[in-house]
C-alpha cells in the first residue's frame, strides 16, 4: 500500500493547496486527510483527530504530513505525531512540494519525505524579467 498524506494547516491553506494539486494532476493518487487548524483551536483536541487520522491513514507504509508554518499550532500538533512508528513530518508546504509528492506516490516513507523537501526547496525561485538586460 502507498504512504498516507496528512495535511495539517491554519484555517484552509491545506484545502486550497490540494484542491489545485489534484486538479492540476487530474487525481489524487495517495490516501489522503486534511486537518483544517482554526486560529482558536484546542490543540489537545486536534491531537486526538490527528493521531485518529494517521491511524486511518496508515496501511502499513506510514503516514507523511505535511504542515504549514513551522513552530505554529498545526505545525506543534503535528510533531505530536512523531512519536508513532511510520511517521514523517515535513513543515513549510507549499504547492509545489504537494505537487511533487503527488508525482511519486510509489515512494517509501522516508524517499516521499525526502521528495517533499526538494519539491519544497525546488520551487523557490527568484523571477527575473527576461526582457531584461544584464
Amino acid at each position: 500500500m502507498p504512504v498516507g498524506l496528512l495535511i495539517i494547516t491554519h484555517s484552509e491553506v491545506g484545502k486550497a493547496l490540494l484542491g489545485t494539486a489534484v486538479r492540476m494532476l487530474g487525481l489524487c493518487p495517495l490516501r489522503t486527510e486534511r486537518l483544517d487548524v482554526p486560529l482558536d483551536a484546542d490543540p489537545e483536541t486536534l491531537g486526538e483527530q490527528a493521531r485518529a487520522l494517521c491511524a486511518e491513514l496508515d496501511a502499513g507504509d506510514g503516514v507523511l504530513v505535511l504542515t504549514d508554518l513551522y513552530g505554529s499550532t498545526p505545525c506543534n500538533v503535528a510533531q505530536r505525531l512523531l512519536g508513532r512508528a511510520r511517521v514523517q513530518v515535513v513543515a513549510g508546504i507549499n504547492l509545489p512540494m504537494l505537487v511533487r509528492v503527488l508525482n511519486y506516490p510509489t515512494l517509501d516513507l522516508w524517499e516521499l519525505t525526502t521528495k517533499a523537501v526538494t519539491g519544497g526547496h525546488d520551487g523557490i525561485l527568484i523571477c527575473e524579467d527576461p526582457g531584461a538586460s544584464g
